[in-house]
């Protein structure tokens, strides 16, 4: 055929001017037969729709309901000769069906979202994902003062347990006919109860984390509700006053065991400090003793016995020459050795352990500032690190800090700046460094080595 002539059902929109069959459709074998010029063809998971009745006279009626009545019968195919009372139980059925499915899924909705309220998360991987900068809420001095404030708390604790005023009841209910009875029986059920929610604090206080106070506090709340829940036929409950100076403990706690991570990382930093400042004096212990040794074999050579003519005068010169440089140098080391502001400020990288993008700036009284850098790249780093400038300044203090402030919005650790990387290219850095350190900035390496990295890529 050379083209196709489409008789669109009811309701479908006329197809554009060339239209072809989609790929996929095939003929219609439920529609009748059509003049040869004519091709019925619709998609396979659309039914066929009857053809609209027209009121056309006696001419072509009888041709219309023979195609009325091909098209039925096909349906009747369709649907399994099922009949029209079966086919209206079946919906019915099917309905009913589906509105019990969908009152059972509401049902299970309401419950699961009960069991949530209930539940209170605990997991310390979506814990330490929400965690914040840790806030304290009763700031106090010291670790010691935290310890005298928790022991006065707990012997509150202790004296309100001791007193029965954890957990209390209803006392005027009767068990058997006797008020003793009754009492006896809201007093025990009492003690049991503050048995259960004393074991819950007590669990948490041992279990606490800084970052776990939210959800310890959440547990204990729930224990509340739980035993008003179980208590309710004789009016036990949880003294609020009682139940207050468990959650100020809670909260001391997390404040207390906060603090005393801070003074254990100012205790390391300062330990840190103190190895690095005698490993400086050591350095430079060392240096004076080499120059006051050559400065002693210097005026040993000087007081020996004299000896005539221009040569031993030249020599004599020398040596006196060189004596005042070593006093010079001794000066000098002795000087750089009281100045604590003054040494090198480095900028190093380790592309195997952080990346490209990533430098750390800091700051050395080495005499010999390699020596820290290598010290850097110790066991604790996979690779060694690679250095980009090594710029002495007689205040590297300053300086160090004008570049940590200038890439402040560009560090990795933000709470601990004692950790000095910052997410920047070497390239970003020197342009930095002609800024602010000016004449000092002599020589400075844009690309890193990284040998052992790369070496091992290459072997892997």
């Amino acid at each position: 055929m050379v083209g196709y002539r489409f008789n669109p059902p009811p309701g479908w929109p006329e197809p554009p001017p060339g239209w072809r069959p989609p790929q996929g459709w095939q003929p219609d074998p439920a529609w009748p037969a059509a003049p040869a010029d004519w091709e019925f063809w619709v998609p396979q998971d659309v039914p066929p729709q009857p053809p609209e009745r027209r009121s056309g006279g006696l001419f072509g009626g009888r041709r219309r309901l023979a195609e009325e009545n091909a098209l039925l019968r096909a349906w009747v195919e369709r649907l399994g000769g099922m009949d029209a009372i079966r086919i209206a139980e079946l919906t019915g059925g099917l309905r009913d069906e589906y509105e019990r499915l969908c009152a059972a899924l509401d049902d299970v909705t309401r419950r699961l979202r009960e069991a949530e309220r209930r539940i209170v998360w605990t997991e310390e991987t979506a814990l330490l994902q929400e965690v914040g900068v840790y806030e304290y809420r009763h700031p106090l001095s010291d670790v010691v003062a935290y310890e005298e404030r928790l022991a006065q708390v707990r012997a509150r604790i202790k004296e309100m347990a001791k007193e029965g005023r954890a957990v209390v009841g209803a006392t005027g209910r009767q068990a058997n006919g006797s008020a003793a009875e009754g009492r006896k029986m809201a007093r025990d059920f009492s003690t049991l109860m503050a048995r259960a929610y004393n074991a819950e604090a007590d669990n948490c206080v041992r279990t606490m984390r800084p970052y776990t106070l939210q959800s310890a506090i959440e547990r204990l709340e729930k224990s509340v509700d739980t035993i008003v829940r179980l208590g309710r036929t004789m009016s036990i409950h949880v003294n609020p006053e009682y139940h207050r100076t468990r959650i100020y403990e809670l909260q001391l706690t997390a404040d207390h065991l906060a603090k005393q991570e801070e003074e254990k990382e100012l205790v390391r930093a300062q330990r840190e400090r103190q190895r690095e400042e005698e490993a400086a004096r050591r350095e430079f212990e060392r240096e004076k003793a080499r120059l006051r040794e050559e400065e002693a074999h210097c005026r040993a050579a000087l007081a020996g016995p004299a000896q005539d003519g221009a040569a031993s005068r030249e020599g004599v010169a020398e040596l006196e020459v060189r004596l005042e440089e070593l006093a010079a140098a001794v000066a000098a080391v002795e000087a750089r050795e009281a100045d604590t502001r003054a040494g090198y400020v480095y900028v190093v990288s380790n592309m195997g352990a952080f990346g490209e993008d990533v430098v750390k700036i800091g700051m050395t009284r080495r005499l010999e500032p390699e020596d820290r850098v290598r010290e850097l790249g110790g066991a604790s780093v996979p690779f060694r690190f690679d250095t980009h400038a090594l710029i002495f300044s007689e205040d590297a203090v300053e300086l160090e800090a004008r570049l940590h402030a200038a890439l402040d919005d560009r560090r990795l650790n933000k709470v601990d700046l004692r950790r000095e990387f910052f997410r920047a290219t070497p390239a970003e850095v020197r342009d930095l460094l002609r800024e602010i350190a000016g004449q000092h900035l002599l020589e400075y390496r844009d690309t890193a080595e990284a040998l052992e990295w790369r070496q091992s890529a290459g072997m892997t």
